[in-house]
């Protein structure tokens, strides 16, 4: 660990140290008090600082954990340079060494997995972003194998860019990393996050970003493909007037579990942020988890922050776990608002489409179609767009809706 990343473990620990807390004579006890919010978890970028992983933590007791062990603690191979990245102005690519003082300017890791993935590698692929005329990055991962492996990726947009940078995930993994997300004053950028993994790929990934003043980060996570796949944003918004939203879209069928953990830290004056993540499930086993955690800090003055979560049960068999939580330490704020449902079809739209001389069963692919584009053409691109749309026809074709 660099001594900048040292020194910010240091600086947090203290601050988010429990008030009264402190070490008794009759054992350990100050580490065992369960950490009582999303704030509060630990960050290092050294494994050992993290107790062993049991599956009964907050964070990880809806997570397949025996699945995913070798990430959380066994042996890596450096993945790192397995990305293409495409050219365009302002885009300088780079790799740069895991003690740099460019590296750990996002965030540090806050679970094992991450801490894993981050002492194991030697290296950080830096993409810097100065284009101030919008650019679009295409960023491809697709020879990896089923060998654990970790990643290390920073994403820097400079004050006054306006760059979309979309990352692919296709092919065969078993992969932990961490995306830094650096967003500076002014600047624009949309992060699309794809996940069209093959149907035994693992993936565990955090992506933690910072916001500067004024600056805009549009987060978009899209999960089809994989075993398990596990995405958390952390986004921070550390500038007065940043803006930070987290948009995702999701479809589980049988035996997969697809998992979105989600924290929007307001750390500013007149900050905001809105969250809205959408999942279909379908099959005997689908498991979908998403978790939002918003904290309003003492000096956000003015934050206006809603958050939601909408799942659609297609089927018999499937389990969807949605947990919104707020935590507001001021008054004084524009607004904050958070919202979970998990069902079945509105008869009352199926009946309307049908009225038109429409099918049931077209109806109801009609509406998941149309629950699930409201989030994927956010991205903007319509090559991808339409072939994330074939990608759920695809899925549709093989339920049985009625």
């Amino acid at each position: 660990m660099t001594t900048l990343q040292t020194e910010q473990h240091g600086a947090e620990s203290a601050e988010n140290a429990q008030h009264g807390l402190k070490a008794h004579s009759d054992g350990d006890w100050a580490n065992r008090v369960p950490v009582q919010t999303r704030s509060d978890r630990p960050k290092s970028a050294n494994i050992a600082d993290f107790p062993e992983v049991t599956g009964r933590e907050v964070n990880w007791k809806y997570t397949p954990v025996a699945t995913i062990k070798s990430l959380i603690s066994g042996d890596l191979t450096d993945g790192t340079s397995a990305l293409e990245i495409s050219e365009a102005p302002g885009v300088e690519v780079s790799s740069v060494p895991m003690d740099s003082e460019l590296v750990g300017r996002g965030g540090l890791p806050e679970d094992q997995a991450a801490a894993n993935a981050w002492g194991q590698i030697a290296t950080a692929q830096r993409i810097f972003l100065t284009s101030e005329e919008r650019q679009t990055i295409v960023v491809k991962r697709t020879s990896l194998s089923e060998t654990p492996t970790a990643a290390h990726t920073i994403i820097e947009a400079a004050p006054q860019s306006d760059t979309v940078v979309i990352l692919e995930n296709t092919g065969s993994a078993n992969l932990t990393e961490t995306v830094e997300i650096v967003v500076g004053a002014g600047a624009n950028l949309k992060v699309v996050s794809i996940q069209e993994w093959d149907e035994n790929a693992i993936h565990v990934a955090s992506h933690n970003a910072v916001v500067a003043r004024d600056g805009n980060l549009q987060h978009i996570v899209v999960s089809l493909g994989g075993k398990v796949v596990r995405v958390n944003p952390s986004i921070h918004l550390d500038g007065p007037g940043a803006n930070g939203e987290a948009y995702g879209a999701y479809f589980a069928d049988a035996g997969q579990h697809l998992e979105h953990q989600v924290y929007i830290d307001h750390n500013a004056p007149n900050t905001r942020s809105r969250v809205a993540y959408k999942g279909a499930l379908q099959g005997e086993g689908a498991h979908a988890v998403w978790i939002g955690d918003v904290l309003i800090r003492r000096v956000a003055a003015g934050t206006d922050s809603y958050e939601e979560n909408r799942n659609l049960t297609l089927t018999e068999g499937t389990r969807a776990d949605s947990i919104p939580n707020l935590e507001i330490e001021t008054g004084d704020i524009a607004g904050a608002g958070h919202a979970s449902t998990t069902g079945r079809f509105d008869e009352e739209h199926i009946f309307y489409l049908q009225s038109r001389g429409i099918s049931e069963d077209e109806a109801r692919k009609l509406v998941v179609r149309g629950f699930l584009f409201e989030v994927i053409q956010r991205i903007g691109n319509e090559q991808i767009e339409e072939r994330l749309q074939t990608a759920i026809e695809a899925e549709l074709s093989q339920s049985v809706l009625a």
